[in-house]
């Protein structure tokens, strides 16, 4: 028997097998060509990034700014390179956009609202709507983890956190679902979504201003008021990519992990047996989390960076103007970072990982989007202990977006039950 040759050309990417399983492709990325340049299903001409240290290298480099003002851009690719209407809706003016000082002045407003002792006190409103959520669809023995819970937990919650009054919250979740869906819906439905969220956050930083509360929003009029010159595109802009950044990889981290653990079953049975009360292993749901978030995190590739600078990452030359994106998911599953990186454990200690970035742009809301996954996790592999696919893995469809990596669905079914949480099988 003969070894099979080694693959000489670059594997083909973006494509619906790809987006199954990408990871043998970033290996072979990260094994002959490390800073891959190549063209987007967009037509945009990108380099990928995907060894760990040139990633970490990367993600902190000023000379790569956030500011798609920098991109030395075609015809062809004008506006390509973010999320799609937030250039037209005038919601340019956010994080994932712009660059010190401003990101600076703006980070600050709103980390507040993230800081482990607000994050902690909002957990029993997370364990709330997640209980709510499971008790939907307890009774039936089956349902689409990501249509009925991965999807509308971090939307509620993220929507408690901004401000968004109960009885809008549910024309939000209609509004996210339609800039989530992708080449699934209707053309310009993504961006026709954003220009309607665009309208109602205006509208509700107007009425937040006449009454103000103790939320994200009513604090970001509050500090335009005092002085910091938030202006009105800014503070919706801000509010916008919270609740965009802030349900999306929320959506994935329980999707993804869910699925991982469900075709991982001696992890899955080592995590539901640290959650007793007697566990011996009490601390696994914390490591687990990370874990899951290497292994298959929820954002494949960061966010967009533009050389302002000729400059060189992993010894390859890039031009002023260039567009980088740095492959979160390839260097997660760096071999010189990571011992055996393609293996999940959960008891993984040695764990810094890319999952929600490095440096000044590291995700601000990754206290909360930990919290949903750990609550998450912990209430279902409890409330529903015999949780398993209903249907073969291969069967699996996985969203096609460039930067986020998620399931459109993911059936289960379980021994259905009418009880309360506490009287659960």
């Amino acid at each position: 028997m003969t070894d099979k040759p080694a693959q000489r050309t670059a594997p083909e990417l973006f494509t619906w097998e790809f987006a199954t399983d990408p990871y043998p492709a970033y290996a072979w990325l990260r094994e002959h060509s490390p800073v891959h340049r190549t063209t987007l299903p967009s037509g945009v001409e990108a380099w990928l990034v995907t060894r760990y240290a040139d990633a970490k290298q990367a993600l902190a480099d000023q000379r790569l700014s956030k500011n798609p003002a920098h991109h030395d851009e075609p015809a062809h690719a004008k506006g390509k390179t973010g999320i799609p209407g937030e250039r037209k809706a005038e919601l340019m003016t956010h994080l994932l956009n712009i660059d010190p000082p401003d990101h600076t002045r703006l980070r600050r407003l709103v980390s507040k609202a993230f800081t482990p002792r607000r994050v902690a006190e909002f957990a029993p409103r997370v364990q709330e709507l997640t209980d709510r959520l499971i008790d939907e669809f307890a009774a039936k023995g089956e349902a689409d983890l990501i249509h009925d819970f991965a999807f509308p937990l971090p939307i509620y919650a993220i929507c408690d956190l901004l401000g968004v009054p109960r009885e809008d919250q549910d024309d939000l979740r209609d509004w996210a679902g339609m800039m989530i869906r992708h080449g699934k819906g209707p053309r310009g439905g993504v961006a026709r979504a954003v220009k309607k969220i665009r309208n109602y956050l205006v509208e509700l930083i107007h009425r937040k201003r006449d009454e103000p509360g103790d939320d994200l929003i009513s604090g970001l009029i509050r500090a335009s008021d005092h002085g910091e010159h938030l202006t009105e595109n800014e503070a919706a802009a801000m509010a916008f990519i919270l609740l965009f950044a802030g349900f999306e990889t929320t959506i994935n981290l329980i999707g993804n992990g869910t699925y991982a653990l469900l075709t991982h079953p001696e992890q899955r049975e080592r995590l539901q047996r640290s959650l007793a009360p007697d566990a011996a292993e009490p601390g696994l749901l914390e490591t687990g989390i990370e874990e899951l978030l290497r292994y298959d995190g929820p954002v494949e590739l960061a966010t967009w960076r533009f050389a302002t600078e000729p400059l060189t990452v992993g010894g390859q030359d890039i031009a002023a103007g260039d567009p980088v994106l740095v492959v979160l998911a390839a260097a997660d599953r760096d071999p010189a970072r990571f011992d055996e990186p393609d293996t999940l454990d959960l008891s993984r200690r040695d764990n810094q990982h890319l999952g929600y970035g490095h440096g000044i742009h590291y995700c601000l809301g990754a206290p909360l989007a930990r919290l949903e996954g750990q609550t998450a996790l912990a209430t279902l592999l409890t409330r529903l202990p015999d949780l398993r696919l209903a249907g073969e893995p291969a069967d699996l469809r996985w969203r096609g977006g460039l930067i986020m990596r998620g399931l459109r669905t993911l059936p289960v079914e379980f021994t259905p039950y009418q009880e309360g949480p506490d009287e659960a099988p």
